[in-house]
């Protein structure tokens, strides 16, 4: 997304009224003259997707074994539901994630503290989710490609960096909690 962001700030200006000047036209003399900066941000935003499809499938795939772990009584598909059910999906995801951490069994001194960090973290990924959702076509303008920022680029860097954090502390406390077993050395055969 900070390529995407970078090239949209460099070149996404003047390659959106490129493209408009040719008026759809891939013939025509100045099209040629385009298909280089084309090219990069049609790789650009394939690899933005590709990143955004592999994380989302890492913390779907960490958050259902957390519940597991945890005995939390949840399925893989209500897990999934929790994050792609429109309206269901503004609030579940957290209160999902508390209980978790909850099933954790974690020192109850540190509960303020994990409150404020899923509040930080909900919150900022719902700004992040307005701005890409509500804000962006709304600003949308022949003088931007994406109509990403560094805005919407720091938003969801926050966001990120704070579902690392509650993702870290949950792994912790799950690591903690789980009996390492004892593992002898193999006898050795003469």
């Amino acid at each position: 997304m900070t390529a995407l962001v970078i090239f949209d700030e460099v070149r996404g200006g003047r390659l959106a009224a490129e493209i408009i000047t040719l008026g759809g036209d891939i013939r025509s003399p100045g099209a040629e003259a385009v298909v280089g900066a084309v090219t990069l941000f049609a790789v650009l935003m394939l690899l933005t997707v590709g990143t955004l499809v592999a994380s989302a499938s890492a913390y779907l795939t960490w958050l259902v074994r957390a519940c597991r772990v945890n005995k939390v009584a949840t399925s893989s598909g209500s897990v999934i539901a929790a994050w792609l059910l429109p309206g269901i999906n503004l609030v579940a995801p957290a209160v999902l994630v508390d209980q978790v951490w909850r099933g954790a069994h974690p020192p109850h001194d540190r509960r303020t503290r994990w409150l404020a960090l899923v509040a930080a973290w909900w919150t900022s990924w719902l700004a992040a989710l307005a701005l890409v959702t509500i804000r962006l076509p709304l600003r949308g303008s022949s003088e931007e490609l994406t109509g990403l920022s560094g805005l919407e680029l720091g938003v969801t860097a926050v966001a990120a960096l704070l579902c690392a954090c509650t993702v870290r502390e949950i792994t912790r406390l799950q690591t903690a909690a789980s009996p390492v077993p004892h593992l002898t050395p193999a006898p050795v055969i003469p």
